[in-house]
């Protein structure tokens, strides 16, 4: 997973060193050795995470932490703290200030990965939100909500088996009016976690076999909580565990003994960023509604997705899927209109059902749909397309009047050049498209090489 990090030290030696090991991992690196430094490197470059010494002269990491979530350019950006202090009260003071995360000098370079991984999945789905929030500010609606940082009223699932853990954990949370429910193995935690209603799951590492690491995997494979945070309860000596934790989708963690000022502080962030995410989805639901969606699908339109696809260009790497109904005349022709319509509804939905959280999905006009897909690679955005085909395929759709009709699609893929523009992204699609209706339809076509300038040929 590609990223830029902006790391932060006083000492040159120490920033060498990190440079280093995240160059050999292919992220893009940039330095600042001082808090002033950090704060215009952060606003200028816009990082995708900022690794943070907590012990510099003049402003130390706390102040710069504070004033970069103070700052809507950069509030969004995760900040993990790097420093040799090992008092519980100093993470504390960290994720106060709005840290997401401490690391201790010298760095781990397993738990470094494992954390930034686990930071960047977060980041992603986020980012996917706020673009779409700021296309809708593009458009005249209401700007986008800020978290809240009070966490009254959350709640919690509990999962240990641990009568003493759960007593603790239940004052602490208790104390700072969070609803606790408590499950005493996976099974039960996964069938309460289903009910819906949660703001956090709590997993021990110390439930029976590996079940703990297990109930996160499930938790990520399913739609219905794969946007819950979860966070991890470990031993010291279970850091294998925990690694492996994150990079099934945990979020965050807190070690035993459990300090309880930490796991508030902890909690708090999991809950705010939760909440972010459901407000910006809700008011963002809600404004776009009338102006940006099509009456008959309930898909963003062409006006929204043309914005959408701008933003995500750029950004960085963009995968476009240009979805065409085969015949599609031909069911107007011979049905009506009506029918034409039903299709494009069953369409249109079963789409819906097998798209990644992250991707957007439009009516670009007429018969054709198209997939915004960001932060794509070739083979991912390949996988999507020929999901999207085969759901589409292997069902009937119904008619009104009791008929049904096989129904396919073709879908041309194109994944962004650098610095390409949309008309140019948009013609390498429609060529893999029309390629895809050459050879016989009901079929999935990749952009080729000149394919993308298909545009520069039909204006010459």
């Amino acid at each position: 997973m590609s990223a830029r990090i902006l790391v932060v030290d006083d000492i040159a030696a120490n920033l060498r060193l990190l440079e280093a090991r995240l160059n050999a991992e292919y992220y893009e690196v940039a330095l600042a050795s001082s808090g002033p430094e950090a704060l215009r490197r952060a606003e200028d470059w816009l990082p995708d995470v900022i690794l943070l010494d907590v012990m510099m002269p003049g402003m130390d990491g706390y102040e710069v932490c504070r004033r970069l979530k103070a700052n809507s350019v950069t509030a969004h950006i995760p900040v993990v703290m790097v420093t040799a202090l090992v008092d519980p009260a100093e993470r504390v003071r960290g994720l106060e200030a709005g840290a997401d995360d401490f690391l201790s000098k010298p760095v781990d370079h397993a738990t470094l990965f494992a954390r930034l991984r686990a930071l960047l999945r977060v980041k992603q789905v986020l980012d996917a939100f706020r673009l779409r929030a700021e296309t809708a500010n593009d458009l005249g609606f209401e700007p986008q909500p800020r978290p809240s940082d009070d966490i009254a009223g959350a709640v919690v699932l509990l999962a240990t088996d641990d009568p003493n853990e759960a007593e603790l954990i239940g004052e602490v949370l208790t104390a700072a009016a969070v609803s606790l429910h408590q499950a005493r193995d996976s099974a039960e935690a996964w069938t309460m976690l289903g009910q819906g209603g949660f703001d956090v799951a709590l997993l021990s590492l110390s439930l029976e076999g590996d079940s703990g690491l297990r109930l996160a995997s499930r938790l990520r494979a399913q739609a219905s909580t794969r946007d819950l945070p979860v966070m991890l309860i470990a031993d010291a000596d279970q850091r294998a565990q925990l690694l492996r934790g994150f990079d099934l989708g945990a979020n965050d963690h807190v070690f035993r003994p459990v300090d309880p000022n930490e796991l508030r502080a902890r909690l708090r962030n999991q809950v705010r960023r939760k909440r972010y995410q459901e407000r910006l989805r809700a008011d963002l639901d809600r404004s776009l509604e009338l102006a940006v969606t099509d009456s008959l699908t309930g898909l963003r339109n062409r006006r929204y997705i043309t914005r959408h696809l701008e933003g995500l260009l750029r950004g960085g790497q963009t995968a476009l899927l240009l979805l065409d109904v085969d015949r599609f005349k031909a069911v107007n022709d011979t049905y009506g209109h009506a029918a034409g319509d039903v299709v494009l509804k069953v369409v249109a939905r079963r789409m819906k059902e097998h798209l990644r959280a992250v991707d957007v999905l439009a009516r670009f006009g007429g018969e054709e749909f198209v997939v915004a897909m960001a932060s794509a690679t070739e083979e991912e955005a390949m996988q999507v397309a020929e999901r999207l085909r085969a759901a589409i395929s292997e069902e009937t759709v119904l008619l009104e009047n009791g008929m049904s009709l096989r129904v396919t699609v073709s879908i041309g893929v194109a994944l962004a050049l650098p610095g390409e523009d949309l008309p140019r992204l948009t013609a390498a699609a429609d060529a893999a498209l029309y390629r895809a209706k050459a050879n016989g339809r009901d079929r999935v076509e990749l952009a080729k090489g000149e394919d993308h300038h298909a545009c520069d040929i039909g204006a010459a």
